[in-house]
């Protein structure tokens, strides 16, 4: 939903369906300080239904907030969707995840059944890894990985097994002076590597 659906899709629920009810709205545009009273509200329970863009995906904690419905949703990945029914799924209330799509592709299908059915993230993940693919690592071209090197990364014991290796090297040589051939390819990287 982009700022304009969010704003004409909360004065639809005002005028239309919950009169009775205060709607509030939140979106990536909003100044930081608009945002944190948007959810506060929320908390509250000042207003009782938040319409949002998908800026509400990670990082947001409401324990009173039971149910979400996502329209639109063969416009995210797996991990977004998963992260977004997470936000009603903190609380000791019953939670309820809606999701819609305009698609009625066989493939959207196949994407929302994994959703369902999915018990973790990581089974998500492994899904969207096997049906979309892997993707590109930062760009072949600025990496020079190759789609045999992509499919090694569906070896999850090789990724963990790479990971630890990696979190090793990071400790005992955070500026990478022993690792010369890994720091120049860092540092010839237009764009920053953000270490986790």
């Amino acid at each position: 939903m982009n700022i304009k659906s969010v704003k004409e899709e909360a004065e639809r629920l005002r005028t239309e369906i919950f009169p009775e009810l205060e709607i509030g709205i939140l979106h990536g545009k909003m100044k930081p300080e608009e945002k944190e009273e948007a959810l506060e509200e929320f908390k509250k329970n000042e207003t009782q239904i938040l319409v949002a863009t998908s800026v509400i995906e990670v990082g947001i904690d409401i324990p009173n907030a039971t149910m979400i419905i996502i329209e639109g949703a063969e416009r995210f990945g797996l991990a977004q969707l998963h992260q977004l029914r997470g936000r009603v799924m903190r609380s000791s209330y019953q939670p309820y995840c809606f999701v819609f799509t305009g698609s009625d592709s066989i493939k959207t299908k196949e994407r929302l059944e994994a959703l369902e059915k999915a018990k973790s993230g990581f089974e998500l993940a492994e899904y969207d890894l096997k049906f979309r693919g892997s993707g590109g690592l930062s760009g072949a071209k600025q990496w020079g990985v190759s789609d045999i090197g992509m499919d090694a990364l569906k070896n999850i014991k090789m990724v963990e097994a790479a990971r630890l290796e990696s979190q090793k090297i990071l400790k005992s040589d955070p500026e990478l002076e022993k690792h010369i051939l890994i720091k120049e390819r860092l540092n010839s990287r237009k764009t920053k590597i953000h270490f986790e």
